[in-house]
């Protein structure tokens, strides 16, 4: 599984699934006839296999034979017109090796898919022949080196996919030439330097992932004014700093926003609410000041994960993040300045599986109707300055496995029917 999405903490739960649909091309079935031009191919990928160190499966070295066509090698796909190779998948083989140059022969291949392997060195300037390219996946494994501009002329190209690996330098702006480009993924790299201001010509994009690497700088001011297809944007752990782009919130179909772990300065933009299709928000660990504007929250029926801890965000919690009615899973707003009472609305969202108060200022009592929450695995709330006795009702939430509640002017104690829970009253 791609994890596409870094969340902050919630207790051992890396990654959300992604909810967007990206579209792909597809290949015809392999064919086994072939025809003189296929002798290229041979060779390209029989270079390829001399380069292979390590063939755990055996897959390459009893499937990849001289006395077989082309076509029929595992991982193979030919077309039916010229009887060319126009995919090669060897995804999850566990091999070891490099890229050789003559991959760069492979003239008709439109996808190409090597992830989940061992594979390193750089990427031979070779490759740049490969202009009929659709789908490019390098992502999990160990390539060094910059991505080279010659990525950008890959015009037919609609996902690349370099995660996973060493790569360094700066992204290329040769990449806002891909004009088709719907996916682009190059999470957990080395890449540093600001974003390019380029790849705002990818009027295409869908999804666009470049998290757990060293961008620094602003956001590009306009970069997301022609990008109303984005569906996920994920730009989570670097050292971006400064504010939200106003052209951020043209994204309408925007589903999941990830910037946690930045620098992001300023107060939370009241544009969010422009954002009506967003379902996850991940803002955690910035450097945002202000109160939770309450109009945020209007317009967002889709909203199921908010994590805006970390921050130093202060005021009261907003009632309206609770409405619509509330069918939020995740809330997560620790390390805050946040003050008042918890809103009454939090206890009747059905639907939670954890919600995180911890280290805030919140005051009052831990009303019965938190027994409602049946849902919820998790309920963290110390270091705060709650006060009364604990609820009997908590006894009702069935599959709360984690409580932490120390640190307040709580009194009583956890219901005994709530034994198996881990448990914190200091």
């Amino acid at each position: 599984m791609i994890c596409l999405i870094p969340t902050a903490n919630l207790m051992g739960k890396t990654c959300f699934l992604l909810m967007v649909v990206v579209l792909l091309p597809t290949f015809g079935p392999t064919l086994s006839a072939d025809s003189p031009n296929i002798t290229t191919d041979q060779l390209a990928l029989l270079a390829l296999k001399s380069q292979v160190t390590h063939d755990p499966g055996n897959l390459l070295a009893s499937g990849w034979s001289t006395s077989t066509s082309v076509c029929n090698w595992i991982g193979v796909t030919c077309g039916s017109r010229h009887r060319r190779v126009t995919a090669l998948n060897l995804t999850r083989m566990g091999l070891t090796g490099n890229i050789q140059p003559h991959l760069g022969n492979l003239s008709f291949l439109a996808w190409l898919d090597i992830s989940y392997n061992h594979f390193h060195g750089s990427l031979p300037d070779e490759l740049a022949d490969l202009r009929r390219l659709k789908y490019l996946d390098f992502g999990n494994n160990s390539f060094s080196g910059e991505i080279p501009s010659w990525f950008g002329s890959f015009t037919q190209l609609q996902s690349l996919s370099s995660y996973s690996n060493n790569f360094s330098g700066i992204i290329p702006s040769t990449l806002g030439n891909l004009s088709k480009l719907e996916t682009l993924v190059l999470y957990d790299n080395n890449f540093e330097g600001q974003i390019p201001t380029a790849l705002g010509n990818l009027s295409n994009l869908k999804l666009l992932s470049l998290h757990s690497n060293y961008l620094s700088g602003h956001i590009p001011s306009g970069i997301f004014e022609n990008l109303t297809k984005l569906q996920l944007l994920s730009l989570g752990k670097n050292q971006i700093s400064g504010g939200f782009p106003d052209s951020l919130f043209k994204c309408k179909r925007l589903a999941i926003l990830s910037l946690l772990g930045n620098s992001l300065e300023g107060s939370l933009p009241i544009e969010i609410r422009n954002l009506t299709m967003l379902y996850a928000l991940y803002l955690t660990e910035n450097k945002l000041t202000g109160s939770i504007p309450s109009s945020i929250f209007n317009n967002h029926s889709s909203l199921r994960i908010i994590e805006i801890g970390a921050n130093k965000l202060s005021g009261h919690l907003p009632s309206e993040m609770f409405d619509h009615p509330c069918q939020l899973v995740a809330v997560n707003l620790h390390s805050n300045q946040l003050s008042g009472r918890i809103p009454t609305g939090v206890f009747t969202c059905k639907e939670l599986e954890q919600l995180l108060l911890t280290s805030n200022q919140l005051e009052g009592n831990l009303p019965l109707e938190v027994g409602n929450l049946t849902s919820l695995d998790l309920l963290f709330l110390e270091r705060n300055r709650l006060i009364g006795e604990i609820p009997l009702t908590i006894g009702n939430m069935t599959s709360l496995e984690q409580l932490d509640l120390s640190n307040n002017n709580f009194t009583g104690f956890i219901p005994s029917s709530s034994s198996m829970l881990i448990t914190f009253l200091d």
